[in-house]
């Protein structure tokens, strides 16, 4: 797979696809390297002339007003990098940092940045050769940029710092091996990146580590949202639950998008159910809990919030988000603030929240299958309760994360607090909002994963009676890798198996398979 920069045309899913397969490899098209060429020739030019450019002939930050001798500003951009080269915590996940990379060419390629080619074509080779550089998560305000962890990424490409050299796809972030940078360039016959005017600044005035993560939190936000559906289907039939509150009837009557797409996917999912035609006329219940009853409009919401963070972050991957910018057809360069992760940082909060909601209805749903009192099934989902406790514990692990995460669905980006002696005196926290969704995220896909196992262990007590055609599909693919509890063993297991089935996608192109494309 090879996937060609123009700065334009980059989406979620190719980012996405490119990021977790260390195998990709990725390129600059011919007219982006033209267009970073014109924007470079400016750049000289202003220099021979004397011209004042912020972080070329002067500092950063507040020392804007400070001007920079001409013999001193390749060591301008390179003081640059070690200084802002400050972070603290554990290693970013490679994944994150292969997107950050592809990230920072595309952005580089349209060409407003005043980039000499070949020092993209540095990071072009470097991500090629799948190497990944060591960088600590923590230390950007979002503001600015991800400037202290493109600092580090820039970094390891000068020689300096650190370099993960076995990031294969499926990466397993427990076996990285890490050596120092200086050593891994040398055996790879890479020379140390020098950098010239405006490069340094070139390459860290940028959001894009929290738009690495906001792209691959919202390409598994878009699956997930599927899972749900699968999973909120099992369970109604292991509930025995009523399908009438999916007619479509009732939904075209408040016509949210997402509210519409999952009723159909409910519809789609139990059709041709032995089990609710097996209660369908004797029945005396009228209506389900909410969990059931209210999932497309629960579930609807965040797809339409995740919708909306979509949009967002697919203009952000195509952005330009360099300080200043370089204009070559009017010969100007404009100092702003587009590196601000305002957008990316709401966008972020709002799909932790969406996500949070997710998991929260699930783990309802977990509730009402393993209370006997409600679910009219054994207790715990056990034949044998007493000696055995059944599904008992998966519960208190759903309810673990879904309380985790309504700590962490708490907004970062209602916060703000002044850097850089109050010149940059509002800041995003973009990058603490994108991690506490990834977070978030993961939890999600666990809890969703324990509805699964939970429902597939419900159907089990209505045999001989079988699920719809989706809910079928998804239930033959959790058997063929999960077996039924007959007696207690150990938990973790099983969920793991059933996080596996979630995160490769098995569950999702079983039921697509059996009823087609969801929506």
């Amino acid at each position: 797979m090879k996937l060609l920069l123009d700065g334009n045309s980059l989406s979620i899913e190719q980012l996405y696809n490119a990021a977790t397969n260390s195998a990709a490899t990725i390129a600059l098209s011919p007219k982006a390297k033209k267009a970073m060429q014109r924007s470079r020739a400016l750049v000289e030019e202003w220099l021979a002339n004397g011209e004042v450019i912020y972080g070329v002939t002067t500092g950063f930050g507040e020392f804007a007003n400070v001007r920079i001798p001409f013999d001193k500003i390749e060591q301008l951009q390179t003081n640059l990098i070690k200084s802002h080269a400050a972070g603290a915590g554990d290693p970013l996940p490679p994944e994150i940092v292969r997107a950050m990379m592809i990230l920072r060419v595309n952005a580089l390629a349209k060409g407003y940045s005043g980039i000499r080619p070949e020092t993209v074509e540095f990071i072009v080779k470097f991500f090629n050769a799948g190497l990944v550089p060591v960088i600590p998560s923590q230390g950007s305000v979002g503001s600015s940029g991800d400037l202290v962890q493109l600092a580090h990424l820039v970094l390891a490409m000068m020689g300096k710092g650190n370099i993960i050299v076995n990031a294969q796809s499926p990466i397993d972030n427990t076996q990285l091996k890490i050596e120092n940078s200086k050593s891994v360039l040398r055996r790879y016959g890479f020379t140390p990146l020098r950098l010239t005017a405006k490069e340094g600044l070139a390459l860290i005035n940028g959001t894009q580590m929290m738009t690495a993560y906001a792209a691959l939190i919202i390409h598994e936000a878009q699956q997930l949202t599927k899972l749900a559906d699968i999973a909120c289907a099992l369970s109604v039939e292991a509930l025995k639950g009523t399908d009438t509150a999916f007619d479509e009837r009732i939904h075209k009557l408040r016509p949210y998008k997402g509210q519409l797409a999952s009723a159909k996917n409910l519809r789609v999912l139990m059709k041709r159910s032995e089990i609710r035609e097996s209660h369908r006329y004797n029945d005396d219940r009228v209506q389900d809990a909410y969990s059931l009853r209210c999932a497309p409009q629960v579930h609807g919401a965040s797809r339409d919030a995740l919708e909306y963070v979509t949009e967002k972050v697919s203009i952000e991957i195509n952005s330009a988000n360099d300080n200043p910018l370089i204009f070559p057809q009017e010969k100007e360069h404009l100092e702003g603030g587009n590196f601000h992760g305002q957008p990316i940082a709401l966008a972020m909060d709002f799909a932790a929240i969406a996500l949070s909601e997710l998991a929260n209805i699930s783990e309802r749903r977990i509730e009402r299958m393993v209370n006997g009192a409600l679910s009219r099934l054994p207790r715990f989902l056990t034949a044998n309760g007493g000696l055995n406790s059944g599904l008992m514990i998966a519960q208190y692990t759903a309810a673990s994360l879904v309380s985790e995460n309504k700590v962490l669905a708490h907004p970062a980006s209602v916060d703000s607090i002044p850097t850089s002696a109050n010149q940059e005196d509002h800041n995003s926290m973009g990058s603490i909002a994108a991690q506490k969704c990834w977070r978030i995220l993961k939890n999600a896909q666990t809890v969703i994963a324990i509805e699964l196992l939970t429902a597939a262990q419900a159907i089990d007590f209505h045999k001989p009676l079988k699920c719809g055609i989706g809910t079928h599909a998804a239930y033959a693919t959790i058997r063929k890798t999960i077996p039924h509890l007959s007696e207690d063993r150990i938990l973790h297991d099983d969920i793991q198996k059933a996080l596996q089935l979630v995160k490769n996608g098995k569950v999702l192109s079983g039921v697509e398979k059996a009823v087609g494309r969801l929506e």
